[in-house]
């Protein structure tokens, strides 16, 4: 749509407040926006004077507009919000985080037991605290809230007619101290809500009125002459502030506070949250923003903060930022600190979304190793001439056997994917059809069997295959695609292991890479990656087995006897340099044939 289409229909779009919809040619929903006034807002884009790149191809792709009046601009906010987090239009601001943080929930029971979940049920009726984006943080305070407040783990029916007739029986967490026994009626519903509200306040960082309560009943313990009842809360009461004391507390004098803070560079936002209760931190959280379009810092954050208060679930009337923004609820203050606690909050905020911003970069530089996405991808298509492969290899597989004496066969497989390492694509083989030490076969089957599956499920094929090993292994590996009929489907090549020469099926001379070429680097790092992979998983099956298989396979020793034998290789020191006869004295004649016969065997 240009600027003269929209001229012909402007006088259809009214003066009011509300929010705008473009579609496309496709009539795909692109963009979503809000406005006090619609046809000032929209008009906008039209206008000559208005610049941005990206913007402009937005206008361009606008086919159709639809827009609905709302009665003030904060209904018009929520209603912005609410079409873009259903439908995630092409054009606006993605806030979808595609992390599952852990909750708490209070599970919807006569007696709630209280876990962690990843999976928020909205219709199952249960309390579910949180977000929370530190998980092994929401692990160690699960555990600090079951040695405040006893409450049960099993999940029994805790039904009033269940307990009245006495279906159950109270378990150790109950002698243990742990629960209280409402399975038996020896606790009821609401000395155990009691609890329940105590979590939640533990949970909410008001801890104040946990110490308050625990300090009364230790008084009334000690009155009554119950002293280790009375050492026992005490002690709860010490872990209640030694944990606060560890909390980042900022000030007691602080009430509930939503703390937010933003740095922009291009078109990349970074916004850190702090979740403020009872003067205590009890969330933080920083997140990554991409503008589609060229859209205001103001706006970016304004857009950010309804979603993470939002997504944590926040009832904060306050929030603290580094400058005023026009924010479509009345009812929220916003206040810009200059001093004390809250400028204090403020810098810490700022702290946080610089150290994330540095990390978000010091990351991308590992994970490239040194090289863009771009000198990346030149190393791949150098591959391809340097191979003169038939396709430029984006995704890549290599093999590789291990074995013990020729005990505990198996082979491995890498994955890599546009130059980085596919882990979720790995696989190793357990070796079935395959005796003693035979790496050609072992390779065949490994193929096949690779290979094999791929076809089965219509899986997307790599470009190379590489078979560590040279040039028996690589003949092995070609039989296999042969027997399958996808010879010629994929390039296929062998990597001696000594001169690092690159074989191809059926030519005599080798290919040699410059030693210190990208090319060569690459498939160096492809290469050590299988080893460390097969040699890892090749371990541990052999740590297995090894001896505890050997023994067990030989003829007529049994299950006692062979437990027995585990014993003597254990204890027996220099075995191999023992004597049979020495060996008589120690085990008895037996004993000492098999052991001796079996270890100078191979084992």
């Amino acid at each position: 749509m240009n600027a003269e289409q929209f001229q012909q229909l402007s006088h259809t779009i009214p003066l009011q407040p509300g929010i705008y919809k473009y579609f496309d040619s496709s009539n795909e929903l692109i963009y979503v926006g809000k406005a006090k006034s619609l046809r000032k807002r929209i008009a906008s884009y039209f206008s000559k004077t208005f610049v941005g790149q990206k913007t402009h191809e937005l206008v361009k792709r606008i086919n159709h507009i639809e827009f609905t009046i709302v009665d003030n601009e904060h209904d018009a906010f929520l209603l912005e919000n609410a079409l873009i987090k259903e439908y995630q239009p092409k054009y606006n601001i993605n806030l979808k985080d595609d992390k599952s943080y852990p909750y708490i929930v209070l599970k919807r029971e006569p007696f709630p037991r209280v876990f962690i979940t990843r999976k928020k049920m909205v219709k199952d009726g249960s309390e579910y605290i949180g977000p929370f984006t530190n998980a092994l943080m929401i692990r160690e305070l699960l555990i600090f809230i079951k040695q405040m407040v006893p409450l049960r783990t099993c999940k029994l029916a805790l039904t009033d007619n269940n307990i009245n007739k006495g279906k159950f029986k109270v378990c150790l967490e109950y002698h243990l101290g742990n629960c209280k026994g409402p399975c038996e009626g020896l606790q009821d519903k609401a000395d155990y809500q009691d609890g329940i509200q105590r979590i939640r306040d533990i949970v909410k960082g008001n801890l104040g009125a946990i110490i308050h309560q625990f300090k009364g009943e230790m008084l009334e313990y000690a009155s009554n002459l119950q002293f280790e009842k009375a050492e026992m809360i005490k002690k709860k009461i010490e872990a209640l502030q030694n944990y606060q004391s560890k909390s980042v507390v900022i000030s007691n004098h602080l009430s509930s506070l939503d703390v937010f803070s933003i740095l922009k560079e291009d078109n990349i936002a970074y916004i850190n949250y702090l979740m403020v209760q009872n003067g205590t931190i009890i969330q933080t959280h920083t997140i990554k923003v991409e503008t589609k379009i060229e859209e205001e810092e103001e706006e970016v954050l304004c857009q950010t903060i309804f979603h993470l208060r939002d997504m944590f679930n926040s009832t904060s009337t306050e929030l603290l930022l580094p400058y005023m923004i026009d924010y479509p609820d009345e009812q929220i203050k916003i206040t810009i600190p200059k001093t004390g606690d809250k400028k204090k909050l403020l810098d810490l905020s700022l702290k946080n979304v610089n150290y994330y911003k540095d990390e978000i970069k010091k990351k991308k530089i590992l994970r490239l190793e040194g090289k863009s996405d771009m000198e990346k991808l030149k190393v791949l298509y150098d591959l391809k001439e340097n191979l003169q492969l038939s396709e430029v290899p984006r995704h890549i597989e290599c093999f590789d056997n291990s074995n013990f004496q020729g005990s505990y066969p198996v082979s491995a497989m890498v994955c890599f994917k546009e130059g980085e390492p596919s882990k979720k694509d790995y696989r190793h083989f357990n070796v079935k059809t395959v005796e003693g030490i035979n790496d050609f076969a072992t390779m065949k089957e490994a193929v096949y069997r690779r290979y094999k599956r791929l076809k089965e499920e219509e899986q997307p094929l790599p470009q190379l295959i590489i078979i560590d090993g040279g040039k028996g292994q690589l003949g092995s590996a070609v039989e296999a695609l042969n027997e399958l009929g996808m010879m010629g489907l994929m390039n296929i090549v062998g990597l001696a292991k000594n001169e690092e020469e690159i074989f191809f099926p059926g030519d005599s001379q080798s290919v040699k890479l410059g030693y210190d070429s990208d090319g060569l680097k690459f498939i160096r790092r492809v290469r050590d990656e299988v080893h460390r992979f097969g040699i890892t998983f090749h371990r541990n099956q052999r740590s297995k087995g090894t001896f505890k298989n050997e023994l067990e396979d030989i003829k007529g020793i049994g299950e006692n006897t062979a437990v027995e034998l585990f014993k003597i290789f254990k204890s027996v020191k220099n075995i191999k340099e023992q004597s049979l006869e020495e060996l008589t004295k120690i085990v008895g004649k037996s004993k000492a044939k098999i052991v001796f016969d079996h270890y100078h065997s191979g084992l």
